[in-house]
């Protein structure tokens, strides 16, 4: 079984979980649902619900003594615009219901709560199971645009340059830590500056994946769309390195010149020091550690597909190239995320711009 399709198992069964702690007629939501959104989709659409409902319950300040399970189409007929406005307010500091991770909401958050109960209410109004629909009078909250955080070249070049050789700030732990990992780290890191993947599409490559003589490489997109993808030259060297490494050992003997796209070797292409395939989290951390010794930049595996995308748009100045690599389906997203430009193109564009021009 593919590390996605485990990935997809586990959040079925977890949102499987989620639907027994709510009321019984949101199965008929779920279902009707499930052939045009994803399981994860879906298991967000459930905690979104579940927060809703405890809210009703038992913060909302009503007579009900009714647990969430107990809840009916009925008690949803009472609620106002008001209620719901009530409820977002509330999970803006309170969303810690069921996590001993205490957890906010931004505006982003909020928003998405209400995308879920429009998507909800929409639902049972149109089958004439409530008779009205207060969700549309609800106003989405104004989402602020963060800043695009990515790494220039110069702390590019420092980072690689901890991750191969270390830094002095760290302990003789990390340092006998670093001593097995530098390799499968450094690879990890290239991989991620030089093709801007996500952390998912990275974790659940396999050795079948990489096809080191044709220089290419397989990743399953979001959504379970399989991609091939060209390998960049700086990549194909640093897992020439990594394969001599880590997979002609003992365990793994897979030969470079052997390497090609394969469904039958499934083996993770990288793995934690347990031998297990590594981890959406300890990718995160890893990254997370070693920018922190270079930088005071807030850096995770999603701004180093910031940094891909935005240094790929400076070099081909091509939306649509720069869309197609990092698998946006919508261009108008990496309009918005990658073509902030730095300082050098600005001035790059305004030097073009002459009073007089000169034959």
């Amino acid at each position: 079984m593919t590390y996605f399709k485990e990935r997809e198992q586990r959040t079925l069964k977890k949102l499987d979980e989620i639907k027994d702690e709510l009321p019984p007629f949101a199965d008929k939501f779920f279902l009707a649902i499930s052939n045009i959104t994803t399981p994860l989709t879906r298991l967000n659409y459930a905690y979104d619900l579940r927060l809703f409902f405890y809210f009703i319950c038992f913060e909302l300040g009503t007579q009900t003594t009714k647990m969430p399970i107990d809840l009916t189409l009925e008690d949803l007929e009472d609620l106002t615009t008001h209620d719901v406005d009530q409820f977002i307010d509330w999970t803006t500091m309170r969303d810690s219901i069921f996590s001993s991770t205490p957890h906010t909401n931004t505006e982003r958050g909020k928003a998405r709560k209400i995308s879920t109960l429009r998507s909800f209410f929409a639902y049972y109004f149109k089958l004439e199971q409530l008779t009205s629909n207060i969700m549309p009078n609800i106003n989405m909250p104004k989402i602020r645009e963060k800043p695009i955080i990515r790494l220039e070249r110069k702390e590019i070049a420092d980072l690689i340059e901890t991750v191969m050789y270390g830094h002095a700030d760290m302990s003789v732990r990390q340092r006998a830590i670093h001593y097995h990992t530098k390799v499968r780290d450094l690879t990890i890191m290239v991989f991620l500056l030089s093709t801007g993947i996500r952390v998912s599409e990275l974790v659940g490559l396999n050795i079948g994946d990489i096809n080191i003589n044709e220089e290419l490489f397989r990743i399953t997109r979001k959504g379970g769309k399989t991609d091939i993808l060209p390998m960049p030259e700086d990549l194909t060297e640093q897992l020439h390195d990594y394969l001599r490494h880590y997979l002609e050992g003992a365990d793994r003997k897979v030969p470079n010149k052997q390497l090609a796209l394969d469904d039958n070797v499934k083996s993770p292409l990288f793995k934690s020091l347990q031998n297990q395939r590594i981890t959406v989290r300890a990718v995160q951390k890893l990254v997370k550690k070693y920018a922190d010794m270079i930088t005071l930049k807030k850096i995770s595996p999603h701004k180093l597909r910031s940094t891909y995308g935005t240094n790929l748009y400076r070099k081909t100045k091509d939306i649509f190239v720069v869309a197609d690599l990092l698998g946006h389906k919508d261009v108008n997203t990496t309009r918005k995320h990658y073509t902030a430009m730095g300082e050098d193109i600005r001035r790059e564009a305004v030097d073009k711009v002459r009073i007089i021009d000169e034959d």
